[in-house]
Formats: structure tokens, sequence, C-alpha cells
């Protein structure tokens, strides 16, 4: 039996709750969370000097007066928009690159031992062309393994590749993870997949393994230290709370998450999940869904 650790990623206080004073105070008082995944989304890795000066020692002071440990920072919503090592621009790839090493810096202020996240999507005419769409993950793979160069000289442990619910976006495939897993396995640190158990809505994959999430955990599972965990129907990329209203209409059952673990005999796990709300949700109401989404996961934990 794996050792399972329940966190928090920040993507429920985008917007609204991004002061980390304001963050860290509700997600140790209202959530019992002693355990974080920082969110690029609240704080572009790209700002200049003087804001970084600002905003990282009120993350750190504020984590280390309500008990919270920043374990990772993880790539976030506004990212995933984007192209990144992938785009089609070879100019748009290298910008992308200095983002995620101007990433790695920030983690080494934020004493965390991991970031990850997605690394990039192709566009439709670099995906129909074979040539092209093997020429640009070879590209992309040599990057990551760049990175993870960087993520050593700063200290940091892992470097975490998303698994993704789009075919433009790898991997979104078991067998994709396999190969990029195979290619990157000499990395100066570890680069290990972040299975979101949510990203197994791909409707074009022929393979129903691949759009089983409880597949992708029991036989990549032990590949994938941190899982993001999210309810959704299957159909889509939801990012749904665990609240009894979604739980009948989900799949994702916490029992079968951790036992999907136990099979694959997953060493040490973070567990995050990592919930999107509207931005008309009632504020209160957020808080209120990620404290069950919250208490839901610590029964299996």
């Amino acid at each position: 039996m794996g050792r399972y650790l329940l966190g928090l990623n920040n993507a429920w206080v985008v917007k609204r709750f991004v002061e980390p004073e304001s963050w860290a105070e509700i997600a140790a008082t209202k959530m019992d969370a002693d355990l974080i995944q920082f969110s690029f989304d609240l704080l572009d890795p790209m700002a200049d000097e003087e804001t970084l000066n600002e905003i990282v020692p009120r993350i750190l002071d504020s984590c280390k007066m309500y008990g919270i440990r920043l374990q990772s920072c993880f790539t976030g919503g506004i990212a995933y928009t984007n192209n990144l090592l992938l785009h089609p621009s070879s100019k748009m790839r290298s910008f992308a690159f200095e983002w995620y090493a101007r990433a790695i810096k920030v983690c080494e202020r934020l004493h965390v031992e991991a970031v990850g996240g997605h690394m990039g999507a192709l566009s439709v005419n670099d995906f129909t062309n074979q040539q092209r769409r093997e020429s640009l993950l070879k590209e992309e793979i040599e990057q990551v393994i760049s990175l993870s160069r960087l993520c050593k000289n700063a200290g940091l442990e892992t470097l975490y590749w998303e698994t993704m619910p789009v075919s433009r976006e790898p991997p979104s495939t078991i067998q994709e993870a396999r190969m990029i897993l195979q290619q990157v396995r000499n990395s100066p640190v570890p680069v290990r997949l972040c299975i979101d158990v949510g990203h197994t809505c791909n409707p074009h994959l022929k393979d129903q393994s691949d759009r089983d999430p409880y597949s992708w955990l029991s036989e990549l599972g032990s590949d994938s230290p941190c899982i993001h965990v999210q309810q959704t129907d299957g159909n889509g990329d939801r990012h749904w709370p665990f609240t009894s209203e979604y739980n009948k209409i989900g799949m994702i059952d916490g029992g079968k998450v951790i036992s999907s673990l136990d099979k694959c005999e997953a060493g040490q796990t973070y567990i995050y999940p990592e919930i999107c709300f509207p931005s008309e949700q009632n504020d209160s109401q957020v808080i209120d869904d990620m404290t069950m989404t919250m208490r839901y996961w610590r029964e299996y934990l």
C-alpha cells in the first residue's frame, strides 16, 4: 500500500482569494489543508524583480503563519491556453522555454521540491503533418530534459509532465506516456507524470483504456507521484468539486482511485484536488464546495 498525502491545488482561488494571506488562511482554517500546490495563475514567473520581491515573501510568510508547506508549483490555466514548447513558431517555443526557466527560479525562491504541468500543444497543421509532429515532439522532449537540468541546479527534486485530454497535447494515451517516460529516463532530475483523472475524456481515442482513469492509475500510477483529482462525467475536462451534487453524476470514486494506485504499488503520492469554478459562482459557495471536496478525500486518505 502506498503513502498518500492530501494537498490542495490553488486553482480554486483564481481571481477571488488571490492575496497570499487570504488563500492561506482559508485553506488552513476552513479546509484543514497544510499542503499546497501553488498555481502560476497567481504569480506570473515573468514578472519583474520588484514584483517578485513583493509577492514571494508574502507567500512564504503566509504559509509559515498557517502551517502550510508548499510542495510544488504548477502551470495553471493561463499557461494551458498556450502552445508552449510545441508552438509552431521557434521564437515562441524559445519564449516558452524561458517562461519555464523563470518558473523554476521562482520555485527555488519558494523552496518547493517540484514543478510541472502542461508542456505543449501542437497546432492543427503541425499535428496533421507526421514529419512535423514527430520533429516537434522530439524537440519538446529535449527541451524538457534541459529544463530538468535547470531544476537540478535550483535544488528541485522532480519535474512533472501532466497527462492531457487532447491528442494534440502529449501525452494523451497510456502508450504515448510510456514512450515519453522512456525518452526522459536519464534526465538530470526525474521527469515523472502528473496523471489528471479528468483528462481521460478524449472522444477520438480508439483504445478504451485510454478513456478509463483507473487504467491510467493502475498502469502508470507508480510513475506519477502527483495526481490531480476532479469530479467528471468522462465526457469533458470538468474540474467539478466532490460534492453530493456532482458525485451523483460523476465517475470518479475516491476508493477506486486509491485501490488502483495500490494495484500498481505506487510509492508516496500527492493527491491534489484541482477544482475550477465559473467566474459567476458565488464566492462563499466556492469555499463550501472546496471544504466538502477536502472532507470527501480525507475519508479515503
